[in-house]
């Protein structure tokens, strides 16, 4: 299987591989996941690798690498043209696939070290939070959950969204994701600011001017 290989190649590199063995999954992997790149079989179960790769470049700029069995040039321009970064014909060499997944990550900016919503600042290297001219001291479990709110501003997030990027798979209780929005609300909110954390009733939770 095309997934086992790669994913057999790229996590003695140090990479951190998702597997997802359809389009559907593909797509809610992604959008759980936010992952830096995405390596893409053209040929999937259910969604094919075309319209997967539409939808992820609709929805973020992210690198794709679109993986296929068919060497034809109207194939690999129609992957390009629908947001594929780069293209490689089955069957490839090891060597060859860690190359292009180094240059298409290369290509991409450095994450940001300061994230900012309105007066609200959080810088990631220092850990330092401010709301205005006030420090905001936080736990590191807060400072990681509000700076996920922070790479997503206006977004809406679901529970399992949070979960699944803040508290990586661990075993908690469901109502920890609505415990620590809570905590984050009181230190950044003082009473007289307004709030920023906004409860989207029936989905979750967004970073948003009310």
């Amino acid at each position: 299987m095309v997934a086992t290989t790669v994913q057999r190649v790229l996590r003695p590199e140090g990479y951190e591989v998702e597997v997802a063995l359809g389009g559907a999954a593909a797509l809610e992997q992604a959008r759980i996941n936010r992952p830096d790149l995405v390596v893409l079989d053209l040929m999937m179960p259910g969604i094919d690798g075309l319209e997967v790769c539409r939808q992820l470049r609709a929805d973020r700029n992210l690198p794709i690498l679109m993986l296929t069995a068919r060497s034809g040039t109207a194939d690999r321009v129609r992957g390009l043209d629908l947001g594929a970064d780069d293209y490689l014909v089955k069957p490839f060499a090891y060597a060859e696939l860690l190359a292009r997944v180094r240059a298409l990550l290369r290509r991409m900016p450095p994450p940001a070290t300061v994230l900012q919503f309105g007066d609200l600042t959080l810088e990631v290297e220092s850990g330092e939070v401010r709301r205005g001219t006030r420090v905001v001291a936080l736990t590191a479990r807060e400072f990681a959950l509000l700076a996920h709110f922070l790479r997503h501003p206006r977004q809406v997030l679901t529970r399992e969204q949070l979960l699944a990027a803040v508290w990586e798979g661990e075993d908690t209780d469901d109502n920890v994701v609505a415990v620590y929005v809570g905590y984050l609300r009181a230190k950044l909110d003082d009473g007289a600011e307004p709030r920023l954390i906004q409860t989207v009733r029936g989905f979750g939770y967004s970073l948003r001017e009310a």
